[in-house]
């Protein structure tokens, strides 16, 4: 990210949906991933792996005191020697079922492969949310989507900033000085020109 996407992200997020259509989605988010549940798996496509959502979303739960937002990262290649929370493959939306929660990124459409596994884990039970460019068929796999259209003035890189800023608000009392999400906005203004988080 650079100077001109802060500059979008200062100028576009006044008088537009995204602040809200980010923080209706965080909102299903949180409701869907219980304390005690089955977790949080977050996967991409096979071309998209969503590292950065994954470490924003483990930032927040540990800022939140949310822990059940620290997501698990599912990947399509899983390497023998890599350590073991880089090492859950698709298998795991395979296993998925009731009271686990199922986030697929998708900024292209997925292989019929991951479309198969992410629909038997809806018919398991799990909660699923898309965040994607409007394929019709993963917005029909997600109980709660989130559509960033390659017209839209946001692209879908900024949005996942929006959504892990918003994920980490809740109603309850402000542990480690929580920020309201304006002041989330703001920081995330600032994270936008850092270089991306280490691979965790």
């Amino acid at each position: 990210m650079d100077a001109v996407r802060v500059s979008l992200l200062r100028e576009v997020l006044a008088g537009t949906e995204w602040p809200a259509a980010a923080r209706r989605f965080a909102g299903a988010l949180r409701s869907s991933v219980v304390p005690h549940g089955g977790g949080l798996l977050l996967v991409g496509t096979e071309a998209y792996e969503p590292w950065h959502l994954a470490a924003h979303l483990a930032d927040e739960a540990a800022w939140s005191g949310l822990a059940e937002l620290r997501p698990t990262l599912v990947r399509h290649r899983v390497e023998a020697a890599g350590p073991a929370h880089l090492a859950v493959g698709l298998g795991r939306i395979e296993a998925a079922g009731r009271g686990e929660t199922v986030l697929l990124v998708a900024p292209e459409r997925p292989g019929e492969g991951l479309l198969e596994r992410v629909h038997g884990a809806r018919r398991a039970g799990a909660t699923v949310l898309t965040l994607d460019r409007g394929d019709a068929e993963v917005r029909a796999l997600g109980h709660e989507s989130l559509v960033v259209a390659a017209t839209d003035e946001m692209d879908l890189d900024t949005v996942q900033h929006l959504v892990s800023a918003a994920a980490g608000e809740n109603a309850g009392p402000a542990p480690h000085g929580r920020r309201s999400f304006r002041d989330r906005l703001a920081r995330l203004a600032d994270q936008l020109t850092a270089p991306p988080p280490a691979r965790w």
